[in-house]
C-alpha cells in the first residue's frame, strides 16, 4: 500500500452531505470515479484502488469525527504507511466555502477530528486537505452549522470543488504534496 487517504466525517444517514462530512463526500467522489466499492472493516469503511502505479486505500472512519485518530493510527500500523504518505481530508470553518487548502503539516486549528489525530499520533506532521465550509452562522450555532446541509445555492459550487479536491488527492499521490500544493492552493 503506497497511500492512505482518510476522509473525515460522521457515520449515520443524518450526517450525509453535511458540511462536517465533506471528507466523506470527497472520498466517495474518488471511489465513484474509479468504480470502487466500500466494505466495512475495523474502525472504517474502506476500499482499495490504483492510480497509475500508486496503490491506495480510501478510508472513511466509523469512529465518529472526534475519535478519528483511532482509525488513522490503526490503518497506518496495519499497512506500515508513514505519515508522509497519508492525507486527511476535512472541513474547515476558517476557509471560505469551497476553498481547498493542502498542507504538509499544521495545527488542528480547533477541529476535533484533527485534534484527536494529533493526540493519537503525537504529531502535527501529516498532510491534510482542508475544504472550506465558511463560517456564516449565528453566535453559539456552530454545531448546528457544521452538522447542517449545504444551502441550495451552494450545491453547484460544492460539487465542482469536490471534483477539484479529488484531483488534488490524485496529484498528492502522483506528484507529491509540494507539487499538489502549488497546483491546488489559492
Amino acid at each position: 500500500m503506497n497511500y492512505l487517504i482518510f476522509g473525515l466525517g460522521n457515520i449515520g444517514e443524518q450526517y450525509n452531505h453535511t458540511r462536517h462530512n465533506i471528507g466523506f463526500d470527497v472520498i466517495d467522489a474518488i471511489a465513484k470515479e474509479l468504480d470502487l466499492s466500500f466494505t466495512l472493516q475495523k474502525h472504517a469503511m474502506i476500499t482499495e484502488g490504483r492510480v497509475k502505479n500508486k496503490t491506495f486505500l480510501l478510508v472513511k472512519p466509523t469512529t465518529f469525527m472526534n475519535l478519528s485518530g483511532k482509525a488513522v493510527q490503526y490503518y497506518m500500523q496495519l499497512h506500515k504507511v508513514t505519515a508522509d504518505n497519508i492525507l486527511v481530508i476535512t472541513d474547515d470553518l476558517a476557509l471560505d466555502v469551497g476553498t481547498i487548502r493542502l498542507r504538509s503539516k499544521g495545527s488542528h486549528g480547533g477541529h476535533n477530528g484533527l485534534r484527536n489525530i494529533e493526540e493519537t499520533l503525537n504529531s502535527q506532521q501529516y498532510p491534510r486537505l482542508r475544504f472550506g465550509i465558511g463560517n456564516q452562522f449565528d453566535k453559539h450555532r456552530q454545531i448546528d452549522f457544521v452538522l447542517g446541509k449545504w444551502k441550495t445555492d451552494e450545491a453547484p459550487v460544492i460539487n465542482e470543488k469536490i471534483d477539484k479536491a479529488s484531483d488534488a488527492v490524485k496529484s498528492f499521490m502522483l506528484e507529491g504534496i509540494s507539487q499538489a500544493m502549488t497546483k491546488y492552493n489559492g
